[in-house]
Parts: C-alpha cells; sequence; structure tokens
C-alpha cells in the first residue's frame, strides 16, 4: 500500500511538471518569477576609468526600467563590479559572478583586453557575453565563440574606412600610427593595412604601440614625426588620444589626423586635450554628438536629457559616451523583451542574435542594428566626421561594412 502511495504521488508530480509551461523548467541562473539578474566588470578605477559613466548609464537605466514595471514583470538586479581595467581582476570577477553571484549572463564588459581575458571561460560555461563594449574584430566569432556577442562597429571596419579616405584624398600620404598594445590597437592597423590594400602598405612609414600603464606617449609621438609621417591614425583610448592630441598640436607638427571612434568625445578626449588643439581631426561615429547642434531638438537625444535629468543627473550631457551607453542599454533590454517568459541562457543568446533593423534611441540616421545565427556583430555601419573647433561636422553617406 505505502509503495503505490509513492508511486502515486511521483506520477502526479511528474503531470504537473508536463503541465508547466516550457519556460518554468529551463530558466537560467539569476532569474526568478520576479528577477532577472545580470552581472558586469568596469573600468571604474584605472587607465580607462573616464568609461566609467558607461557602466554608471547601465545602472540608471535599469533602475529606471525598474520604476516601469521592469521586463515581462521581472526587475532588473544589476550586479557591475570594478576591474580596474586589468584582464586578471575581470576574470576573477566574472568567476565570482558567475559562481557566486549566480548571474543569468554577463553584459556589457569594458575593453578589449578584459573581454578576452573571460571570453574562453564563459563560452566553455555557456553563459552569455553580451553586447562587449570593445570595438575588436574577435567579439563577432559565433563558430568559435557562439556565446560572445560584441555591440559596436569594430576597428577593422572603422580604420579600413580611414584607408580608403586616405587612398582617395591623399594618395601619396606618408601614414604614421600609433596605436594600443593589445588586440583593440592592433585591429585598427590591421584594418588600415586592409583599407590600403597590399599594393599601397609602404605608404605606413612607422607604426608604434604604447601601454596602457605607460605615464606618457612622448617618445612614441617623437618617432612618428621623426619618420615624416603627414597623417596621423590616433589609435588610442581617450587618455593617450588627448596627449598625442596635444603633442602633435604644440610640436608644431600638422598632419591630417584620424581619431578612432572610441576616443571621439569632445566631453572625455578633446576637451582634456583643447578644442583648438583637436580643431581638423577627422573620426567616424555610428551614434550621435550631445553637443551637435542638429541634434538640439532631436526627440530620442530629448528623451535621454530627460530621461538623464531624473536618472543620472551627475552625467556629463557634452559626454557621447553616455548615448553610446543609452543606445546600447536599450538594445539589451530590447533583447530581453524579446525573450518573454524564456529566459534560458539558449533563448537569451537566441534572441541577441534575432535583432531585425533594432533602431536604438541615438544611433545616427540611416544606422540600424541585425544580428543573426551567422552574424555577431551588430553595428556595421558608420559615418565620417570632422571637428571644425566646436563639434563634429558629418561627412558623406552612411557607410555599410
Amino acid at each position: 500500500m505505502q509503495s503505490s502511495i509513492k508511486f502515486a504521488t511521483a506520477a502526479m508530480a511528474g503531470v504537473f511538471a508536463l503541465a508547466l509551461p516550457a519556460w518554468a523548467q529551463k530558466q537560467a541562473p539569476g532569474v526568478t518569477d520576479t528577477e532577472i539578474k545580470i552581472g558586469q566588470t568596469f573600468a571604474y578605477s584605472g587607465p580607462a576609468g573616464a568609461f566609467s559613466s558607461i557602466a554608471k548609464t547601465d545602472a540608471a537605466f535599469f533602475k529606471y526600467i525598474n520604476d516601469q514595471g521592469g521586463i515581462n514583470g521581472r526587475k532588473i538586479n544589476f550586479v557591475s563590479l570594478d576591474d580596474g581595467y586589468a584582464p586578471p581582476k575581470g576574470l576573477e570577477l566574472t568567476r565570482k559572478l558567475v559562481e557566486q553571484e549566480n548571474v543569468a549572463f554577463i553584459y556589457g564588459s569594458l575593453g578589449t583586453a578584459v573581454n578576452k581575458a573571460t571570453q574562453k571561460y564563459l563560452n566553455q560555461r555557456k553563459v552569455p557575453q553580451l553586447l562587449i563594449a570593445s570595438p575588436a574584430p574577435d567579439f563577432g566569432d559565433p563558430k568559435n565563440f557562439p556565446w560572445t556577442m560584441g555591440w559596436q562597429s569594430n576597428t577593422e571596419t572603422e580604420a579600413a574606412i580611414f584607408g580608403k579616405y586616405i587612398l582617395k584624398t591623399k594618395p601619396g600620404a606618408k601614414i604614421g600610427v600609433m596605436y594600443q598594445n593589445d588586440d583593440y590597437g592592433r585591429g585598427m592597423l590591421a584594418g588600415l593595412k586592409r583599407g590600403l590594400g597590399e599594393k599601397n602598405a609602404g605608404m605606413i612609414v612607422s607604426a608604434v604601440s604604447y601601454e596602457t600603464t605607460d605615464a606618457t606617449i612622448d617618445s612614441q609621438m617623437t618617432t612618428l614625426r621623426a619618420a615624416g609621417a603627414d597623417t596621423f591614425v590616433n589609435a588610442a583610448i581617450p587618455k593617450f588620444a588627448a596627449q598625442a592630441i596635444r603633442l602633435t598640436h604644440d610640436s608644431g607638427w600638422k598632419p591630417t589626423h584620424f581619431l578612432g571612434s572610441v576616443s571621439n568625445s569632445i566631453g572625455l578626449t578633446l576637451k582634456p586635450a583643447g578644442l583648438d588643439k583637436s580643431t581638423g581631426l577627422i573620426s567616424a561615429q555610428f551614434y550621435k554628438d550631445p553637443t551637435d547642434p542638429r541634434w538640439a531638438e532631436d526627440p530620442a537625444l530629448n528623451a535621454w536629457r530627460a530621461w538623464a535629468k531624473k536618472y543620472y543627473p551627475d552625467a556629463d550631457l557634452s559626454d557621447a559616451n553616455n548615448v553610446y551607453a543609452y543606445a546600447r542599454v536599450n538594445t539589451m533590454v530590447q533583447i530581453l523583451k524579446q525573450c518573454g517568459n524564456d529566459l534560458s541562457r539558449e533563448n537569451i543568446m537566441k534572441q541577441a542574435a534575432s535583432l531585425k533593423d533594432y533602431e536604438a534611441p541615438g544611433l545616427l540616421p540611416g544606422i540600424r542594428i541585425n544580428t543573426s545565427a551567422t552574424e555577431f556583430h551588430p553595428i556595421r555601419q558608420m559615418q565620417l566626421l570632422q571637428f571644425d573647433g566646436t563639434r563634429w561636422q558629418l561627412s558623406g553617406d552612411v557607410i555599410t561594412d
């Protein structure tokens, strides 16, 4: 009799389990009926600490989403830790987020080196590593890293655009390149060479690297000038990019100066370098510059300004990185909305790879986000721009990779 009762109880439990909706049986760690726990490591300190406004925007936006009732009834529990832009620390903290905090996935961590340090670990554990804050092309390789996806346009695309522009406007250029000695900087150099083409590789007369631990880049700049370069590709993060802009101007060197998009924030790079010293810089971008008068009454940026006034009052509204962050975190929310009630890690990744012509608020007109099972580079369009001493002026049309 007793065994029959046990059998009946087990059978009823089985029927009950079958009656549950599929999503209730396979939610990711960190997901409950009321919460989605998301992890991130970010440089709140260290050489890239100036980018911390991006993570602060993330936290403020998730608070806003929670105040609206969350996503499909679930509030966001956002855990963002300071990795100091150090890869070993980034890996240590990512392991903590996954193994101790039990986050559903990792979102938006900063830096090529930090994300490279955690990429293999997260893919082995099948934990989504989404919308990385790095332009390195390595983060769009679904064949080898199916759990990793970038967000912004990648360095090779951007630098190839620079190379093609140089060929068109200055075919006899002598190019000097300063790049960060990591995958970001090397990707910029590789993209420039691709844009120039093999037969024009000799146009690069000097290429020098720097380390993020360097105090200055004085010697690198001296080397480039001594090489006779009349065109300068500045592939550095804001701290070093600003130094390079000042040194270029103050030394009397007057090359055609290209600046990587990761450092073209007026508030973060150009103001510290000196707006007068930044005049003439050429860069590329995919999101709107909040200091540009043409966007003064733009509905998307007005919505961002109103949101920031309430949820992130300390934000520097001249810092374009805050627009970048706003567009990116909206993309993350869109992915979670598409997940519905299936918040398994598999479906989170599937929905990240199912974005169709998504117009994230803050992107330049004509730029759309598209992903698929074989395309993990969400943004593959950019537009050239030039700094006139006050603001960036858009040049030409949106260019698609």
